[in-house]
């Protein structure tokens, strides 16, 4: 009876045990399952989309940061992964952060104090409405390897064409020099043929020694002598005439500046108005030469050039052009600060016109809201800057023949329009018929 009672105490025993080890281990499955789940919910949320992220920071961050250059604020590139390993920050110290930076230094946190110090007390912009998905998609975006730049494009086309050029001139020259031997053996088959028919018919050819010389001859006209000279003495007034009115005359005058500045990538890709940096041109008498300061309004965020490229013009020449920029008003651009150190700037002047000449930029920008492009041409398509109009007196005479006043809405011009308007009998004045060739206007 004992042995039975034991064996029953035993397998019940054994049987307790194979359950409490079910459950222990069906437990351990269980909390590995929601350990897994949690772990894999949070890497998924702290997945992002670089694209996004892309728009998300050139939209939000660019104007302060770039990912591998310190400018107002730090280089972010693999900024979460720097923070992880050199001050154990996570990414929900980055989710405050951003959201709310000047509550964090208030609040008096190390790390947020030690970078507002660093960077000279610059506040940064919260952004509280950045939700988590969109900062994880910006950190997606700054962990991502640098690209590297694509070299170039090589230009065949330039050599190309100046080889095809060589070869056409060759093929020309070979052709002109072909013809121009056919007609000389062609004139001397003539002549030999004439002879022969001369010898046939016994006609006496005379010598070259009893004919008049041609010079003779034509000294001896004096009806001949008398045109030669009339038409000599007008095609040499003429041709002096026409250089006398060249004199001073810079149409296509394209100056090499030391500093080169492509009003194409400005004006032309970038869509700035000129105005913008020839302020002075709706107020003044003059456009004015744009201070430095104004270039670097834009140029000290744009340190490199990331346009189009030509064999001529690379990214090299205009991250070097930018370079003298920084030179010229005395920037640090790694440490992005001023040195006071400065040097003057020798631009060479493309429009000139005589100190007897008046001309003011506000009268026709302002009042006449005439375009720019009017008298300097199609300035967002040059890359060297050169003037495109002569600005000589006639031209500007015939702009105020043909160009309208715009009279509407102008008090100013409403009693002078009507009774000139009736004057002329016409609808519309031009700046002629408002005074506009009257010698006073321009000249001194």
């Amino acid at each position: 009876m004992k042995k039975s009672y034991q064996s029953l105490d035993d397998n019940s025993t054994n049987n307790m045990k194979q359950v409490i080890y079910r459950k222990l281990t069906s437990k351990i499955f269980y909390l590995g399952f929601i350990l897994l789940l949690t772990f894999s919910t949070s890497i998924s949320a702290q997945d992002g989309d670089p694209v996004a992220g892309k728009a998300l920071f050139n939209t939000n961050c660019a104007s302060c940061h770039k990912l591998d250059k310190k400018m107002t604020g730090p280089a972010l590139r693999n900024v979460e992964a720097r923070l992880a390993e050199d001050e154990g920050l996570d990414r929900e110290w980055l989710y405050a952060w951003i959201r709310n930076s000047a509550g964090m230094i208030a609040a008096g946190d190390a790390y947020a104090n030690k970078i507002y110090k660093e960077y000279n007390g610059t506040a940064m912009t919260a952004f509280p409405q950045l939700t988590d998905a969109d900062l994880n998609n910006i950190l997606a975006y700054t962990a991502e390897e640098p690209s590297t730049p694509p070299p170039p494009p090589n230009d065949p086309n330039v050599s190309e064409s100046t080889n095809s050029g060589g070869v056409s001139n060759n093929i020309i020259l070979g052709a002109l020099a072909i013809l121009f031997m056919l007609l000389a053996a062609g004139l001397f088959a003539v002549n030999k043929t004439l002879r022969r028919f001369a010898d046939s018919k016994g006609v006496e050819l005379a010598e070259a020694s009893s004919r008049t010389p041609l010079w003779k001859a034509f000294l001896q006209n004096q009806f001949l002598l008398l045109v030669t000279a009339i038409f000599f003495l007008l095609s040499s007034a003429y041709f002096v005439y026409g250089y006398l009115s060249q004199v001073g005359v810079d149409q296509g005058y394209e100056p090499v500046q030391p500093i080169h500045y492509s009003h194409k990538i400005h004006a032309g890709d970038n869509g700035i108005d000129c105005k913008y940096c020839h302020s002075s041109a709706r107020v003044s008498k003059h456009s004015g030469i744009p201070s430095l300061n104004v270039c670097m309004n834009c140029h000290k965020s744009i340190y490199e050039y990331n346009g189009e490229t030509t064999a001529e013009y690379t990214k090299e020449f205009y991250d070097g052009e930018i370079q003298k920029l920084y030179k010229a008003v005395g920037w640090d651009d790694a440490n992005q600060k001023y040195t006071g150190e400065t040097q003057p700037v020798k631009w060479v002047r493309i429009h000139n016109l005589p100190d007897f000449a008046y001309f003011n930029h506000s009268q026709h920008v302002s009042v006449a809201g005439i375009e720019c492009q009017t008298c300097h041409g199609p300035v967002e398509e040059m890359e060297i800057m050169y003037q495109h109009a002569p600005l000589t007196m006639g031209w500007c005479i015939n702009c105020h023949r043909e160009t309208e006043v715009n009279v509407k809405d102008n008090a100013y011009y409403e009693k002078i329009h009507e009774e000139l308007s009736k004057k002329y009998g016409v609808e519309k004045l031009t700046a002629a018929q408002m005074g506009g060739l009257e010698c006073g206007k321009c000249h001194y």
